[in-house]
């Protein structure tokens, strides 16, 4: 793997691109072509851009307001940071969001999570993030328990086995891999 990385800007499928997304994903070059031509069909330069990112999540989420946690979305799915996914960032995303093993989609989640890309979580982090999920799914019930804020607070308490009030990767992790109701906020799809 060299630093060249001439991306082509053509919409078409090169055989290197589908041997490195057979490499790292579990799907068949059938299969890649498919999910090329749905992609295409959406997104016919071959680019998602933030906005079609948003539209595309809206109608998972109708009854929510999905700008917010899109934000957050997207920038983990771009992954060269150029503003765009190509179909190469989409495949990888789709495939370590819902084929990869627990650990790994757990590492996308807290990919996502961590704004700052220090590779911790702090409670501003997972405040906004947990602000957003409800957003997302419509949630208006904010008081209490439910509030935000407290969430944040009383996940990294209990998670934070380090004791500095911010959450690693391994921390995350296994946090919820070990709690349920937690697995279930941060990562519903896990």
């Amino acid at each position: 793997m060299g630093n060249k990385q001439n991306k082509t800007h053509s919409t078409e499928l090169t055989a290197k691109q589908i041997a490195m997304l057979k490499a790292n994903t579990k799907y068949s070059e059938k299969e890649i072509r498919e999910w090329h031509a749905g992609f295409l069909k959406d997104c016919p330069s071959g680019k998602l851009d933030k906005k079609k990112f948003t539209e595309v999540y809206k109608q998972f989420y109708p009854q929510g307001k999905a700008d917010n946690f899109c934000k957050y979305a997207f920038e983990t799915f771009d992954t060269d940071n150029n503003g765009t996914v190509d179909f190469d960032e989409f495949l990888l995303a789709i495939s370590a969001t819902s084929q990869g093993s627990v650990d790994d989609r757990l590492a996308v989640a807290f990919d996502m999570y961590d704004i700052s890309d220090d590779g911790q979580i702090d409670q501003k982090e997972l405040t906004k993030l947990i602000t957003a999920m409800y957003d997302l799914v419509g949630e208006t019930d904010r008081k209490g328990d439910k509030d935000p804020k407290h969430r944040a607070q009383e996940i990294i308490g209990k998670l934070d086995v380090g004791g500095d009030k911010k959450l690693s990767k391994q921390e995350f992790i296994a946090g919820c891999k070990n709690d349920p109701f937690i697995r279930k906020l941060l990562a519903p799809n896990v």
